[in-house]
C-alpha cells in the first residue's frame, strides 16, 4: 500500500494530532504522519510527536518580516518532508490566501462546531448562548474564507441541561478524535475530494 505522507500543524497540546498519530499506527491506515510543525516552540504536542519518532519543527511568525515569508518557509519545510496532505490540529493562525491556494484540496482542518454555524472562536460559548439542542464538530477542506470550506465529515452531540463550555468541549473532543482520522482516511484514499 502506498501510504500518503501527512504533516500536522499545531499550536498547543495537539490532542487531535495524537488521535491522527494513533490511527496512522494501524498497518492498514492509508496515511503516515511524517512531520509536525508548530508556530509555538513550547507546544506540548511537539514532545508527543518526537516521542512517536515523528520529525518536528517550530517556526515563530514573529521572527519573520511578513506573514508571506513565514508561510513560504512553512511550505518549504512541508515540501522538504514531501507531504501529500496537511492537517490543521489546533493551529491558531489564520493562513493567508497564497498558502491555502498552494495546498488547496490537500489541506484540512477540524472545527468545533457544525459548520456553517459558529465559524471562528468561542464556539461552545456561542452554541450555549443560543440555546441550541445539539452541537458538534466538522472536518472540512480549508479554503481562503475562514471555516468556509466544504465539510468532509461531521459529528453531533446533544447539548445537555447544565452543560458549560468546558463540559461541552470535553464531550465533543471524543467525537473530534473519532472523525478526524476517518476524514484523513477518506482524503488519503481519494474518497473525499475537493
Amino acid at each position: 500500500m502506498n501510504r500518503k505522507r501527512v504533516a500536522i500543524l499545531i499550536s498547543g497540546r495537539g490532542s487531535n494530532m495524537s488521535a491522527l498519530i494513533e490511527a496512522a499506527k494501524a498497518p492498514d491506515f492509508p496515511a503516515e504522519i511524517v512531520g509536525v510543525l508548530s508556530n509555538r516552540a513550547a507546544a506540548p504536542g511537539l514532545e508527543i510527536a518526537a516521542a512517536n519518532g515523528i520529525a518536528t519543527a517550530s517556526l515563530a511568525q514573529s521572527k519573520f518580516l511578513s506573514r508571506e515569508m513565514f508561510e513560504d518557509t512553512m511550505t518549504q519545510l512541508l515540501e522538504g518532508w514531501e507531504v501529500d496532505f496537511v492537517c490543521l490540529a489546533g493551529f491558531m493562525r489564520i493562513l493567508g490566501e497564497d498558502f491555502v491556494n498552494r495546498w488547496m484540496g490537500r489541506l484540512i482542518n477540524i472545527h468545533p462546531s457544525l459548520l456553517p454555524a459558529y465559524k471562528g472562536l468561542h464556539t461552545h460559548e456561542r452554541a450555549l448562548a443560543d440555546g441550541v439542542a445539539e452541537h458538534g464538530c466538522t472536518v472540512h477542506f480549508v479554503t481562503p474564507g475562514l471555516d468556509e470550506g466544504p465539510a468532509i465529515l461531521q459529528a453531533r452531540i446533544p447539548v445537555l441541561p447544565g452543560d458549560t463550555p468546558e463540559t461541552l468541549a470535553t464531550r465533543l473532543l471524543v467525537e473530534e478524535h473519532r472523525i478526524y482520522p476517518e476524514a484523513l482516511r477518506l482524503l488519503a484514499t481519494g474518497t473525499a475530494r475537493l
